[in-house]
């Protein structure tokens, strides 16, 4: 199989989790490289997500390291397959790789929780909420990325209204409630938005209003995807500068710790939606 030169975040992960089970039985890259019938630097490629491993090879690989979790071992065989491919591939080269990554996490998550200060989050955004966001980026979008960036928004937002949508729960600050991107009729039809969205049976939404103070963690907007075991959860950090993903088991569990603290402070679902009214009405 063909080198990769830009491995997705999902074939990362992939080579990350295949190496941290080799090192947890103690086999080194070498005994790797001769059980599966490869050369060593095919087994630092192969964890680096520069090359793909075969279902038998990684099968292979998980019975030498003794890793009994089947449905863990099922996962990484799913991530492996060299057919999984989405719709966000229509964008490579189009978009950055970045956003591509994120529209992948989205579709083979089981859950997600996502905590939002400022903005309201991307799955949930009306689109011209979303051109008011991608006209005031540094540098400058010119109109025909925006409209790239539009359209993949769009696809995005799809994951929540698809057979078997993955549970969404949206804690959403007030200072993002009440920010007026594209002026008060964008931010009060977004506002209108979110409170329909709120009735889907898979979507929970609740506002963490100012006068419940201080919480971890704030000034990051954090998304929470549930993978298909624990294992493969996965933090995704926004940042000027793009996208982070965090997957260390201290990573997850102080996120995980920061969103049932903001759950906790957080306004009931019905509160929420009568919470958001006022702000509508004030508009």
């Amino acid at each position: 199989m063909a080198a990769r030169t830009s491995p997705t975040e999902r074939q990362k992960r992939l080579g990350a989790e295949l190496r941290k089970m080799r090192m947890a039985a103690n086999i080194s890259a070498e005994a790797a490289a001769a059980l599966l019938g490869v050369d060593r630097s095919k087994i630092s490629n192969i964890e680096q997500g520069i090359r793909a491993i075969s279902e038998e090879r990684l099968r292979s690989l998980a019975t030498a390291c003794g890793c009994a979790d089947e449905r863990f071992v099922d996962a990484l065989v799913d991530m492996a397959r060299p057919n999984k491919r989405g719709w966000w591939g229509r964008y490579r080269g189009m978009l950055p790789q970045a956003l591509l990554d994120i529209a992948e996490l989205e579709a083979s998550a089981v859950g997600m929780r996502a905590a939002h200060l400022i903005h309201v989050p991307g799955l949930l955004q009306t689109s011209d909420h979303a051109l008011a966001l991608f006209r005031i980026v540094i540098p400058r979008l010119p109109e025909s990325d925006i409209a790239l960036r539009l359209a993949h928004r769009v696809e995005r937002q799809e994951i929540l209204e698809r057979p078997a949508a993955p549970s969404y729960t949206a804690i959403i600050h007030e200072a993002a409630l009440r920010m007026q991107f594209g002026g008060p009729g964008v931010a009060r039809a977004q506002l209108e938005h979110l409170l329909k969205k709120s009735e889907q049976d898979n979507i929970t939404l609740l506002a963490l209003p100012f006068a419940a103070g201080g919480f971890p963690g704030a000034g990051q907007t954090v998304v929470y995807a549930d993978g298909p075991t624990r294992v493969l959860d996965t933090v995704q950090i926004d940042n000027s500068h793009g996208p982070d993903f965090l997957y260390r088991e201290s990573q997850l569990a102080k996120y995980r710790a920061h969103l049932d603290w903001m759950e906790r402070i957080a306004l009931s679902p019905g509160d929420s939606r009568d919470f958001i009214r006022t702000i509508a009405r004030d508009l």
